[in-house]
């Protein structure tokens, strides 16, 4: 349905004929019939061949400048993967934790100062973070006359020492981490606090605690186990979002990473690109719904039962 609605919306031919001198028309035909994406061929016969060359060779198409998709989707995953993963189980550890702290101290002044804060973090948007962290980190270079920090790119480093390639990478990663993991975080302790919340008033902690177990016990063996199965959810389907969702993060730091590429081959009409993402994304989804499952069985074991 993608590749349909992609050769509906967009207009390869347009990029060949904003040319200032304009191509020959047998010119622009034969480059769009390179690339399979000549709106004078049928549809059908376009997706016919596009799937064909997937699954006979893996072959994903060409963009309308002739560059193969599936090198370029497969680099830009490469750098999406350097960039998210820290932040995703970053934010989640620290989220959770936070959710489980605040639930247990309700309406006391640490629950209070820390749902205050992740409300405010949560609301800003992530190119004013992006831009305060590549400000302070600069600054912070400045005073300290070195540059501990890189504001773009993931990689500079070209010698063949593995620990100062590390230091390299870790010196690239660690800003554009800071942004991608504040938001996950205080999203995951909003939610996780509430769902603790929830689940701590049920019949079976209630009973837990009359019969003499104590809060902090009762909260680890009964309620939270309960209580991290739609987290597991949530975390499990946002694996997508979390590949295509850090446009603006590669955009500050100018990062190639799967989102940037993602509205590059919207603006440039590259329609096998945007599909070939929007499959990468179906199977990370597919793939979130068995670990969702997975999950929720290894946490409740009525669900293992039924």
């Amino acid at each position: 349905m993608t590749y349909f609605l992609a050769s509906a919306l967009m207009d390869p031919r347009s990029n060949y004929m904003s040319r200032n001198p304009r191509p020959p028309i047998s010119s622009i035909n034969r480059s769009l019939d390179l690339a399979n994406i000549n709106d004078q061929t049928p549809v059908l016969v376009r997706y016919w061949r596009w799937l064909t060359g997937i699954v006979t060779r893996w072959d994903w198409g060409l963009s309308p400048n002739q560059a193969p998709v599936g090198p370029a989707v497969a680099s830009r995953i490469s750098a999406s993967l350097q960039l998210v993963t820290l932040a995703t189980i970053l934010g989640i550890i620290f989220g959770v934790s936070l959710g489980v702290y605040t639930a247990i101290r309700q309406y006391k002044w640490q629950d209070r100062v820390l749902n205050g804060l992740s409300t405010f973090f949560l609301v800003v948007p992530a190119a004013v973070m992006g831009l305060m962290v590549a400000m302070l980190a600069i600054m912070l270079n400045s005073n300290v006359g070195a540059r501990i920090f890189y504001v773009t790119g993931l990689h500079s480093y070209q010698g063949d020492n593995p620990i100062m390639w590390f230091i390299d990478f870790l010196q690239h990663l660690i800003l554009p981490t800071i942004v991608i993991t504040i938001p996950g975080m205080v999203s995951y302790h909003l939610t996780q606090r509430t769902y603790l919340l929830d689940t701590m008033n049920a019949d079976y902690v209630r009973t837990a605690r009359a019969k003499g177990l104590p809060l902090n016990l009762a909260i680890r063996r009964h309620a939270l186990r309960t209580s991290l199965i739609p987290t597991a959810v949530n975390v499990a389907f946002s694996i997508a979002s979390v590949f295509t969702g850090a446009v603006i993060t590669e955009n500050v730091f100018a990062i190639n990473g799967l989102g940037r590429y993602f509205t590059e081959t919207i603006a440039t009409n590259d329609i096998n690109g945007s599909v070939a993402v929007a499959a990468f994304g179906g199977v990370c989804t597919l793939t979130g719904a068995l670990l969702a499952d997975i999950f929720s069985a290894w946490l409740d074991p009525r669900i293992r039962l039924s």
